[in-house]
């Protein structure tokens, strides 16, 4: 017995230092985070989500009346998808080939062939689209309709609507993890809700606290866990099965967007009043540690995590004093620098 015991205990021994060296080189990935390069792609108009194509290296910058497309081996604009009024993302169907915008100012989506670029047909949604994913474990596109309080579901092969769920409150993000459910973060109530994205129906809703007012989000779908960036300089983890949160690691201020890459086990939250990239380290489903605040630039609040190469890619621009009489939004950033528009790139 005391010899199998002994067998027992160095087989543990074994496995703690390989296990051991595995999550230190993957909290030591994360902190070494660095520019590697700066993309001066310049264009009209501000900007909201990016989303990248891991496939096919492309990176889908909103631009508010068309979408730039850029190689991100190169830093140069490939593309350029036109009269998507008031765009605030694009999602991507790979297996169709296919793009689809949130046109927020006329409550519309573009459904966009991705080799010419153009749009192949006009989708009507709920007021306000602004968050847009594929989800494919039901083939659709779902559209966050902030002003309406709703999503529009959208059979992504026909582009036929195939339903509207009514939600709690203002959606912000959405993510999906294939296995039939949608979840979104609802900012005005500091919630988070789950959609059968089949039934179409809202199956459960869970509260953030401490957690105020959720903007972007991302998912482990291994753990079934949720990261929400809230202000207040928090990330709200959830544990989407139980419908509650777990942890809430410290970021940076002014989040806006988050990702998760399942081969790192790295989450990040990009933090425009701070500058910042913030990662953190799932050490286990209910332990995380912030490992590193990789320098950005001021205004470089939302990002895409490319999850072939690791990089992380944001968006910035130079800006001088608001016009006269500008309030609200155009006051407090001021007025864009012509030709100042940069994609940050960020490597580990």
């Amino acid at each position: 017995m005391k010899a199998n015991v002994h067998l027992i205990a160095l087989g543990m021994i074994s496995l703690a230092s390989t296990a051991l060296p595995m999550l230190t080189q993957a909290a030591t990935a994360g902190s070494t985070y660095h520019i590697a390069n700066k993309f001066a792609v310049g264009g009209d108009g501000f900007w909201d989500y990016l989303s990248v194509d891991p496939d096919t290296g492309r990176l889908f910058v909103s631009r508010g009346s068309h979408v730039q497309v850029v190689d991100t081996s190169t830093g140069k604009v490939v593309g350029d998808i036109l009269n998507t009024t008031g765009v605030h993302g694009l999602a991507v169907d790979a297996e169709l080939n296919r793009g689809f915008t949130s046109n927020g100012r006329d409550a519309s989506v573009s459904e966009v062939d991705l080799t010419t670029y153009q749009e192949v047909r006009r989708i009507k949604v709920g007021e306000g689209p602004d968050a847009i994913i594929y989800d494919p474990g039901s083939k659709r596109v779902f559209t966050m309709n902030g002003r309406a309080g709703t999503s529009t579901a959208i059979d992504a092969a026909t582009g036929t609507v195939a339903g509207t769920i009514t939600l709690d409150g203002r959606p912000e993000f959405a993510v999906a993890d294939g296995a039939g459910h949608v979840f979104v973060n609802i900012e005005d109530k500091s919630e988070i809700s789950e959609i059968d994205s089949k039934s179409l129906k809202v199956t459960k809703t869970w509260s953030l606290a401490p957690g105020d007012g959720p903007s972007g989000l991302a998912i482990d779908t291994k753990n079934h866990r949720l990261f929400s960036v809230c202000d207040g300089g928090k990330m709200i983890v959830s544990d989407s099965d139980a419908g509650k949160v777990v942890a809430t690691p410290a970021i940076g201020d002014g989040p806006d967007a988050a990702g998760f890459d399942s081969e790192t086990n790295l989450a990040f939250s990009s933090n425009g009043q701070s500058g910042t990239v913030t990662v953190i380290h799932e050490t286990d489903p209910n332990t995380f540690e912030v490992v590193a605040n990789v320098d950005t630039a001021k205004g470089a609040r939302t990002m895409a995590l490319d999850t072939k190469t690791h990089h992380i890619y944001l968006a910035t621009a130079q800006f001088g004093p608001p016009a006269p009489g500008a309030t609200g939004w155009a006051a407090r950033r001021g007025t864009m620098v012509p030709g100042s528009f940069t994609i940050i790139d960020l490597a580990p």
